[in-house]
């Protein structure tokens, strides 16, 4: 019942106008829309109306939230289920956006724990997921990613990764898959580059990946995915077996789009 009434939810939200001011959003700060073909562009601006009105979104640290930052996250974040058989990243409740890098608050101790154990020192961040809880994201981290993929990073695909790979009760690196063969195929390939990645960091050897990659079996996934969408090329250059598994994953081909623009965005924006 409770997908059902769903079901008509979303579809009224679809039904709507995308607006024009959203549009010229995603053109203008998500470089990767104007190199989708145009059914997936109207794919991926159905994804945007559902989840901006289905998530909770909040401003931290002074920020006002505003249609840019919504409709700008919302793209990239639905850039990565695009082709993927989903629910609209139904472990996310809330977004909190910071306007820049940020320190998170120190952590308290749990009622049960020893009160001599050292708790961690908090860094600042650009983003963060959470289990049980919601998605921390920098803007200003995160609009410069969406309009520049030539860089690798992007906080976004990032974080939104971790949230795939959760929803399976487990941040470990592997997302839920089809089957038993692409889980076995996704283990060998993923645990092979994941140890090569941190041979190489451990080793000051110089990766086409991010060396926080080699942090763990999430991190590595995570940082796996940016680079997939954002410098393909380099990943079927360097770890063909990992692009390929990332490629049937996410359904996707960033590799063949890279020559495609279908809109005009900003391409030499240093803001």
């Amino acid at each position: 019942m409770f997908d059902w009434l769903n079901d008509i939810r979303r579809k009224k939200l679809t039904d709507a106008p995308f607006p024009d001011s959203w549009e010229a959003i995603i053109t203008r700060n998500v470089a990767h829309y104007c190199m989708l073909d145009s059914a997936e562009q109207a794919h991926l601006r159905a994804l945007i109306q559902v989840f901006i009105a289905e998530k909770i979104w909040e401003g931290a640290g002074g920020l006002e939230l505003d249609d840019e930052i919504r409709v700008t996250i919302s793209a990239q974040a639905c850039l990565l289920v695009l082709g993927l058989p989903h629910n609209f990243y139904k472990n996310v409740i809330s977004i909190i956006v910071y306007p820049s890098t940020v320190v998170p608050p120190q952590r308290k101790l749990g009622f049960f724990e020893n009160s001599f154990a050292p708790v961690g020192v908090q860094h600042p961040i650009l983003g963060q997921a959470f289990q049980q809880g919601p998605v921390i994201i920098v803007w200003d981290a995160a609009l410069h990613g969406g309009r520049h993929p030539e860089l690798g990073h992007n906080v976004i695909y990032h974080e939104f990764a971790h949230k795939l790979d959760m929803l399976d009760g487990a941040a470990d690196g592997t997302p839920p898959l089809e089957d038993t063969t692409q889980y076995r195929n996704w283990v060998t390939v993923c645990t092979r580059e994941y140890l090569r990645l941190k041979h190489e960091a451990e080793n000051g050897i110089e990766s086409f990946l991010d060396e926080y990659g080699g942090t763990n079996e999430a991190e590595f996934f995570a940082v796996a995915t940016e680079q997939f969408f954002n410098q393909p090329m380099q990943m079927i250059k360097h770890a063909p077996d990992l692009y390929n598994v990332l490629k049937e994953y996410y359904c996707q081909d960033p590799a063949e789009r890279v020559s495609r623009k279908t809109c005009t965005g900003l391409t030499n924006n240093n803001n």
